[in-house]
C-alpha cells in the first residue's frame, strides 16, 4: 500500500536522501522550497520512503501564474519503486489537493530528453495535455532558432483539468 504524507522541516534528510538515490543533489533545495511555502508530497511503501513531489501554488511559469494555476514539480521515485503505481497515486493527490484549494486546473512539466520518457507517458495516460505554447527551458518560453541544452531544464509544459 502507498501513503503519503506532508513533509515538515523534519522530513529534510529523508529528502535528501531520496534526492541522493535518483543521483541528485542540490544543497539547500528542500530548505529553499519550505521557505517559499510549497507543499512537499513524501510516498512511502512498506514503511520505506520512495518517492516524493512538490506542489507549487505560486510557479514561477508565466501562463500558471497568470492563470492562477497550480505545478506539480520534480515528482521523482526511486528506480527500485518504478512502474508500482506511486507516481500515479502522488499525482492524483496533487490534483486533489488543487482540486480542494478550488483550483480549476493543475499544471505539470515534463524534460524532452528520453530518460524522461516514461514520465512523458504517463502524464499523458493521466490526462494531461501540452498547454500550447510550445516549450520552455527553465520555465520562458524558447526562442525560435536558439539552440538550448537537452538537459532537465528544456520542458514541455502541461495542463490537465480538474
Amino acid at each position: 500500500m502507498i501513503e503519503l504524507r506532508e513533509a515538515t522541516i523534519e522530513d529534510i534528510p529523508a529528502l535528501y536522501v531520496l534526492y541522493g538515490a535518483m543521483g541528485k543533489s542540490d544543497k539547500g533545495y528542500f530548505e529553499s522550497c519550505f521557505d517559499k511555502g510549497f507543499i512537499i508530497l513524501i510516498a512511502s511503501r512498506e514503511d520505506q520512503d520512495v518517492g516524493f513531489t512538490i506542489l507549487n501554488f505560486s510557479p514561477k511559469y508565466a501562463l500558471y501564474k497568470k492563470l492562477d494555476i497550480p505545478e506539480i514539480q520534480d515528482l521523482n521515485v526511486i528506480p527500485d519503486a518504478r512502474q508500482k503505481g506511486i507516481a500515479t497515486t502522488i499525482v492524483n493527490k496533487c490534483e486533489e489537493m488543487a482540486e480542494a484549494a478550488g483550483k480549476s486546473q493543475i499544471g505539470i512539466s515534463v524534460p524532452l530528453n528520453k530518460s524522461y520518457g516514461p514520465a512523458q507517458r504517463l502524464y499523458i495516460k493521466l490526462g494531461y495535455m501540452p498547454d500550447g505554447n510550445g516549450i520552455t527551458y527553465d520555465r520562458e518560453p524558447v526562442k525560435k532558432n536558439c539552440h538550448y541544452a537537452p538537459d532537465d531544464d528544456l520542458c514541455l509544459m502541461m495542463l490537465k483539468d480538474l
